[in-house]
């Protein structure tokens, strides 16, 4: 078949080349695991394009991870869209307990883009959204009125993600079961956060000898 009947291939738009990148870094960090390093010659061939398009796009390896992480959130956020944030606080946090556990990798590569230093990285993604939760749970009381709403959902999430980073690691070295540790472990998430949810009890008054300073 001579040149003009032969099929040519469509050309892919911007968008759906970089949609392409980010799917194929996706699946490798999937595949081999963020530690093992990401070869950005190795993306190009997986996505079938150039490799000097991944500069041309994202400028830098480190931009195309963080690239891949945020559209990773994105999509995981916008299949839970429709409840996840009209959830109160403790029942947000149960179901982002989960969440989280489920993509253990991309946590780690979360963790790692912070430590290289990646001021793009975002952890905690979608915080207008967090914010007028919080908000809306004060009011609602499913957070204490007086309480630090930002710094408990910091907090709350700080300790998640030191459990998925180091989760295998905890197993390990208390001789559990990782699928009887999530259990536990989630069980435990579940009383901190019951913690933060509960309003602090007031001082006891003082005895009215104690006042007069009665012996």
């Amino acid at each position: 078949m001579n040149e003009t009947g032969r099929k040519r291939r469509r050309r892919r738009t911007r968008q759906e080349t970089e949609a392409d990148l980010l799917d194929a870094a996706r699946r490798l960090l999937q595949r081999d695991g963020v530690l093992a390093g990401v070869n950005l010659r190795e993306i190009a061939a997986e996505a079938g394009v150039n490799h000097g398009q991944i500069y041309q796009y994202y400028g830098s390896r480190q931009a195309l991870l963080r690239a891949s992480v945020a559209d990773l959130v994105d999509r995981q956020v916008a299949e839970q869209e429709q409840d996840f944030w009209k959830l109160p606080f403790a029942e947000r946090r149960a179901a982002m307990f989960r969440h989280r556990l489920a993509e253990p990798e991309v946590v780690r590569l979360e963790a790692l883009l912070a430590l290289d230093g990646d001021e793009g990285v975002e952890a905690l993604p979608r915080f207008a959204q967090t914010r007028h939760s919080l908000e809306r749970d004060q009011r609602d009381g499913a957070l204490p009125s007086d309480a630090d709403a930002i710094a408990a959902h910091v907090m709350a999430a700080s300790a998640l993600v030191g459990y998925v980073i180091f989760r295998e690691a905890y197993a390990r070295d208390t001789g559990i079961d990782p699928d009887d540790l999530d259990e536990r472990a989630e069980a435990a998430y579940a009383r901190m956060i019951t913690g933060l949810t509960t309003p602090l009890a007031a001082p006891p008054a003082e005895r009215s000898d104690d006042r007069e300073g009665a012996p």
